[in-house]
């Protein structure tokens, strides 16, 4: 095992990985922005080095700056996270070519894996089924229109260098796709550098579907079991739960065997995650693979009893994995809702401040992944991603009442702040989501539900109008 390990992400996840660390008998060093100069894991950690302002761009993607900190640690391991740099080809090189270990997938196969066109083409050959598509990047908007009509509207445009839901355009006739098309390769360009793009099919009514794998340097593997996270806005998760609900078992196990295939065939190694969308007809198409542990992680460890963290540690140290797949056993429900700092009336827009109380639930089964307390000053800078709650039970039914009696619990205030906790309850509230039948589409049908209709000439004096309603304090639910 390693002596030292360097941390190169900061909020949860920083802290998540620290406390693994910590188990493990691993000294701990992480790494700051100015603006993180008090966060919970430098407080923690056994060192802390400032590596620059509070722009990722000049501190947390700075590539050059993380390495000199490992030196300056005498760090052996690196450890990226979520987000940042954690699928980043390049940033695992520099680290190997400076005789540091990148806890993930070698640099190579990282960055065949991190192109999603490379990474279908690969996953088709090992016999993963693809939805209909281009497989390889449409190089004009002939060849895109061409592809559209074989496989018929919908169709969704995607970046090929794509990742963490940006790099999509939804194209529903042929008209509109010339210029979702440009749009498309133009963001791209300016998100990831490539404008690459590939059109494929558009299921409007599917359920995303995900795998966790894990995967030695030795050749073995083995899959945790299903997550589902369908419930996401603009491609970004809200509610996770695992293992995935209303599937058939014969489904659930075809799709995680063709995932740890595929792992494998492509060599893998490490914690990683392949997606699918999953149709109405139990019909499953690979979408993507991430190299890195997922935010959603906790739901896998609360069914499995495995700490994923713990795995990517000694997997990076070289030891063969120490699980067998018949050793595997899903045990109960596990539900996940990420308490974001957004306001979704205002379109989930961004809330930043200092938190003025910040009470996290408690109770048998409840799990909450935070960095935050009282005092917080929640910046705008990063991710407005503030708490995990996940919640653990035998049953689904159990499992959503304890998700809704925690999120009661939960007290958080601060001068203008907003989470997105009240729409995640009208999430557990909705009669589909709560018999575990709905798609990608539910957070959509949510948002239209709650649009005011539009207004009516009225006869009554300006004057006479109610007043503005004074801003909410607290996401505290009253009775």
């Amino acid at each position: 095992m390693f002596e030292t390990v360097l941390i190169a992400n900061r909020g949860e996840i920083a802290l998540r990985v620290l406390r693994a660390c910590r188990e493990l008998g691993v000294r701990t060093a992480v790494v700051y922005s100015a603006a993180d100069a008090d966060s919970a894991a430098v407080r923690l950690a056994d060192q802390a080095v400032r590596i620059g302002p509070a722009s990722s761009r000049r501190s947390y993607l700075n590539a050059a700056a993380i390495v000199e900190a490992a030196r300056q640690v005498g760090a052996q391991a690196v450890h990226p996270g979520y987000g940042f740099l954690s699928e980043d080809a390049d940033f695992a090189e520099i680290c190997v070519d400076n005789g540091l270990t990148f806890i993930g997938p070698p640099p190579s196969v990282m960055a065949a894996l991190a192109d999603k066109s490379s990474a279908r083409a690969l996953m088709s050959r090992a016999g993963l089924p693809l939805p209909p598509g281009s497989v390889a990047p449409v190089a004009t908007v002939a060849a895109a229109v061409e592809v559209a009509a074989s496989i018929g509207y919908p169709v969704i445009v995607k970046a090929a260098a794509g990742g963490g839901g940006r790099g999509m355009t939804v194209v529903r006739r042929p008209g509109e796709l010339p210029r979702a098309y440009a749009r498309t390769r133009a963001a791209a360009q300016a998100a990831f550098g490539d404008d690459r793009v590939y059109v494929e099919r558009y299921l409007t009514e599917a359920r995303h579907v995900e795998v966790q794998v894990l995967c030695d340097g030795h050749g073995n593997g083995v899959h945790l079991g299903t997550r589902d996270c369908s419930v996401q806005r603009r491609h970004q998760k809200l509610v996770e739960e695992a293992p995935a609900p209303a599937l058939s078992a014969a489904t659930l196990d075809t799709i995680a065997e063709a995932a740890l295939r595929g792992a494998l065939e492509v060599g893998f190694v490490g914690a990683g995650t392949l997606e699918f969308l999953v149709d109405a007809e139990e019909r499953f198409h690979f979408l993507e693979i991430n190299c890195r542990i997922q935010v959603e992680h906790p739901v896998t460890e609360m069914i499995t009893g495995v700490d994923l963290v713990h795995e990517q540690l000694h997997i990076a140290a070289g030891v063969p994995l120490r699980l067998r797949q018949e050793e595997i056993r899903l045990h109960g429900v596990s539900v996940e809702c990420r308490v974001n700092t957004e306001d979704p009336e205002r379109n989930f827009a961004p809330t930043p401040g200092r938190l003025e109380r910040f009470v996290p639930p408690g109770g048998p089964f409840t799990r909450v992944d935070t960095h935050a307390s009282t005092g917080y000053l929640v910046g705008p800078w990063y991710d407005s991603l503030l708490a995990k709650v996940v919640v653990w039970a035998p049953d689904r039914e159990l499992a959503l009442n304890r998700l809704e009696r925690a999120l009661d619990e939960f007290d958080i205030a601060g001068p203008g702040m907003r989470t997105t906790i009240p729409f995640v309850r009208r999430v557990l509230d909705d009669a589909g989501f709560r018999k575990g039948r709905y798609t990608t589409g539910l957070v959509d049908r949510l948002l239209a539900a709650s649009k005011p209709a539009p207004a009516r000439p009225t006869a009554t004096p300006a004057s006479r109008s109610a007043p503005a309603a004074e801003p909410e304090a607290s996401h505290r639910r009253t009775r």
